[in-house]
């Protein structure tokens, strides 16, 4: 019955769901698995930042309904993070809104500015909200490549040429979920000059902002002169602080789509539970010991994972940013495709992985391997490996 519904039958079947299915059953039977699927965090927040939401939640007018587009100190908290970090001045009132995350926050905005039948441009592979939200919203998909390199504003200007009708948004995510892939301020850069020539509204995900692994701190798309005339961008708590159950995040940037997003949740829902906020807020101004902790804890089991995995036979590229690894699937098992060679990783090694078809065609051949596991778990994993390529 539910194939019957006008955007359930623009939702294919969600790749993910056989492979989790796998990983419950196995579970349930008493095997243990190693969960590399899921970029879930394994860490908790500060004490300082949890103190400050016990101390909130026993307050009893915190029980009441909060501010959809997220309190005042919130708002302004963020925007002293892009002051510091990005040089970036923001209007808290105009050009900042708090999100249920930036999953909900995207697919909310996705649904104030899209028309059916609108172009949308997004990088393939990549974060399924990034298309699948604009889908829900009605739109239709061209894809751009993933890889930031010269392939990919040869592809755009011919998207933006050929393409009728003329798109009128392009995704980008940089840190890349599932790739990886970075880019410098340069970039930003010609994309703001093509958007501005073009009309294209952009929308930047910057969820892994902070988890990168080089010398060079991440830029924002923002840091670019007169990217708020065409630019909004997504920030989240989840993977900077070890928050990611807490569903906070941020859209910042051009203060007419912020408007559009604000307008839209405001009938949506009355933002997050206050003692959330105001802890998130505390995590904002407060030591940021947690940030520098997270980086290096996941540059260790990144570390970890390429060495311990490249002596069990598979070798996987070194990431150099976000929380995740992105490889293509070892020689002996390639025909099995994504999803296959996943549910073989469960049975045989007992690790569980995220098939890279599940962020889009061009992800077929690639696993996505997330590094929230310790370093005994990693290397629990690598002898699982190891032990089923010696059946090859």
């Amino acid at each position: 019955m539910t194939d019957d519904f006008y955007r359930i039958q623009r939702l294919p079947p969600y790749v993910f769901a056989e492979v989790n299915s796998m990983k419950a059953a196995a579970r349930a039977r008493g095997e243990d698995i190693v969960d590399l699927g899921m970029g879930n965090p394994d860490g908790a927040p500060p004490p300082h930042v949890i103190a400050k939401l016990a101390e909130v939640a026993a307050t009893p007018t915190a029980h009441r309904y909060s501010a959809s587009r997220g309190i005042p100190g919130l708002r302004k908290a963020q925007a002293a993070y892009y002051q510091r970090r990005f040089n970036v001045a923001l209007d808290p009132d105009s050009e900042i809104i708090v999100t249920l995350g930036s999953k909900e926050g995207l697919a909310n905005l996705a649904q104030a500015i899209t028309a059916p039948g609108d172009v949308v441009l997004t990088p393939n592979p990549s974060y399924p909200i990034h298309h699948f939200g604009f889908i829900i919203a009605g739109a239709a998909i061209r894809s751009i490549p993933a890889v930031p390199g010269p392939d990919f504003f040869d592809r755009l200007e011919k998207a933006m040429r050929y393409t009728v009708p003329r798109p009128k948004v392009l995704v980008i995510g940089y840190p890349s979920n599932p790739t990886a892939e970075v880019v410098e301020l340069g970039f930003y850069e010609k994309l703001v000059a093509f958007a501005r020539e073009a009309k294209l509204i952009i929308i930047s995900d910057l969820a892994y902002a902070e988890i990168y692994f080089g010398d060079t701190p991440t830029p924002s798309i923002l840091q670019v002169d007169g990217a708020k005339d065409v630019a909004v961008e997504f920030t989240s708590m989840s993977k900077t602080y070890s928050m990611a159950g807490w569903r906070i995040g941020f859209a910042v940037g051009n203060a007419r789509l912020i408007g559009a997003l604000t307008r839209v949740k405001s009938y949506l829902d009355y933002g997050a539970f206050t003692p959330i906020q105001a802890a998130a807020t505390a995590a904002l101004n407060g030591p940021q010991d947690i940030v520098d902790f997270n980086r290096k804890l996941y540059k260790g089991r990144r570390a970890v994972m390429i060495d311990s995995f490249a002596r069990a036979g598979w070798s996987i590229p070194i990431p150099h940013a976000s929380m995740f690894a992105w490889s293509p699937i070892p020689e002996p098992f390639r025909a099995l495709g994504s999803v296959g060679f996943a549910k073989r990783l469960m049975t045989e090694a007992q690790v569980a992985v995220a098939p890279g078809v599940g962020f889009g065609e061009e992800g077929e051949g690639f696993v996505r391997l997330a590094l929230v596991e310790n370093e005994q778990r990693l290397r629990q994993a690598a002898r699982g490996i190891k032990k089923m390529m010696a059946k090859t």
